[in-house]
């Protein structure tokens, strides 16, 4: 079967999607600006978020503190094209504490923004903690918009007016629930932007090609967003010893070796039966699209408890859902016999996930970096794999094999006949096998041709669909009347 992983063809030379068309190519068009949403928490930033980007992307609840990280998209005003910044709360705290380190992330989006929308509750009116963050954002030296949010009824007029004492303008009265003075808002960054050097700068990212969208998931305080911190070289995500810290999803954009990639950090999940507060479902929730939409996953682990019973449920999900994935096995600087322990986790994996058998499993410690520049390259293998295409000629030739080696069992004294298999998509490798009694065919059969397929054409730890369909038989007519000399097989 040797010859068989020799010929196994790609389906493109290198591991990223079709190039898309992209605004704003010309090296000479405008930098796009950057619009960050601010305020004390619970006042409808990400309300606001959502609704000028024209997507549900950030979780919205009535609990204070939702927001935690930086959360970027691109929004569009006036047939310009903005990136939108939506951050957290404001709260007026120092030193190490979570919100401390939340306020220190709020306070570089307004540094790098170009206009900052200032958001505060009309209902509520201006508070001490508005009062202290607008003296921050004055001094920041930042275009200011002031949005009075949550005016959609007369309880916010007397707020709307308490807003001119902030020094920040004129207050322009929104409901961003509600859609209502959105187009007033709209104006007033137009008139903002305008003042706004926006002379073309290089962008680090080439956006011409489509990314390899690769999410990052696995239980709470698993290491996920120091993992992504490590490998863009930044403090980009909040990170701490709490658990659950990450609730959003939050997209990164990244270059690696001259190739555009997204990471995409996620909220820890746990089991099922654990979840109860709305605002975890919500989360668990984002994670789960995350993985939907990536095309590679890596499931980080604990070197000190790999394969939780959650880790495994995972790493199922991933394969129901046709994902590529790498197990990431972190904080492997804490292990002691890293020989021994490395042999007995991927021994584990092939035990414990059959059905990705040769499942890539790549240590590092995420902390320390050590390692981590294994990781990329074990994602470019498998994202490849994953977008493998099988001559069918090949594959035929393989199947005629495979059922001369091991013939499909007789049911009821009656032969199933393999007749003819073909690949009719990617990501993951489809494949579509037709023989005769398509309901006799045993499932161990169908396992038997899935494995040989992996490991016969080179594809470890890939996903793989199979299709089993009846083959026409030329004895029934178009009506479905058997003729003359027919028969069952």
């Amino acid at each position: 079967m040797a010859d068989h992983k020799k010929r196994r063809g790609r389906a493109s030379d290198d591991w990223e999607d079709e190039p898309l068309e992209q605004d704003g190519a010309d090296e000479n068009a405008p930098r796009i600006a950057k619009i960050a949403i601010v305020g004390r928490p619970n006042v409808g930033k990400s309300t606001l978020f959502n609704r000028l980007v024209g997507k549900k992307l950030a979780i919205v609840n009535d609990q204070p503190g939702v927001t935690r990280d930086r959360r970027e998209a691109m929004g569009r005003l006036r047939g310009r094209d903005l990136q939108m910044i939506d951050t957290a709360g404001f709260e007026n705290e120092t030193g190490d504490k979570l919100e401390a380190r939340m306020r220190a992330q709020t306070e570089q989006a307004v540094r790098d923004a170009d206009v900052c929308l200032f958001v505060y509750d009309a209902r509520a009116g201006v508070t001490s903690l508005d009062e202290i963050f607008a003296e921050f954002v004055r001094r920041a030296n930042v275009p200011v918009v002031l949005v009075a949010n949550k005016c959609e009824s007369r309880a916010g007029d007397v707020g709307l007016s308490e807003g001119y004492s902030l020094g920040l303008g004129d207050p322009i009265a929104v409901a961003a629930e509600h859609n209502i003075g959105m187009v007033e808002l709209d104006e007033e960054i137009d008139d903002r932007l305008e003042g706004v050097d926006l002379s073309p700068e290089p962008d680090p990212i080439d956006r011409s090609d489509a990314p390899v969208r690769i999410a990052i998931v696995g239980r709470p305080n698993a290491g996920k967003s120091t993992l992504i911190n490590t490998l863009i070289g930044q403090d980009r995500l909040l990170v701490g010893p709490e658990a659950g810290v990450t609730r959003d999803s939050i997209t990164i954009d990244h270059m690696w070796q001259d190739r555009r990639i997204q990471l995409h950090d996620t909220a820890g999940m746990r089991k099922k039966s654990k979840v109860h507060d709305t605002l975890e479902k919500m989360s668990v929730s984002d994670s789960l699209h995350a993985i939907r939409f990536a095309q590679v996953v890596v499931l980080l682990m604990d070197a000190q408890n790999c394969f939780d019973k959650q880790d495994l449920q995972i790493a199922a999900l991933v394969e129901r859902e046709g994902r590529a994935l790498v197990l990431g096995v972190t904080k492997w600087d804490t292990v002691s016999n890293k020989s021994e322990a490395a042999k007995a986790i991927r021994a584990k994996a092939d035990h414990l996930l059959p059905q990705l058998r040769g499942l890539p499993v790549v240590m590092f410690s995420g902390l320390t970096g050590k390692r981590v520049d294994t990781l990329l390259p074990a994602i470019e293998k498998i994202q490849i794999d994953w977008s493998a295409k099988v001559k069918t000629s090949e594959l035929n030739e393989w199947l005629g094999e495979k059922i001369r080696r091991h013939p499909p069992p007789a049911v009821a004294g009656r032969h199933i006949r393999p007749k003819y298999i073909s690949q009719t998509k990617t990501r993951p490798p489809t494949f579509v096998l037709k023989c005769s009694r398509v309901n006799s065919i045993p499932e161990s059969y169908k396992r038997y041709l899935v494995n040989g397929l992996r490991e016969d054409f080179d594809l470890p730890g890939t996903p793989i669909r199979l299709i089993v369909k009846a083959d026409k038989n030329p004895y029934i007519d178009e009506g479905g009347t058997k003729t003359r000399g027919g028969n069952n097989d």
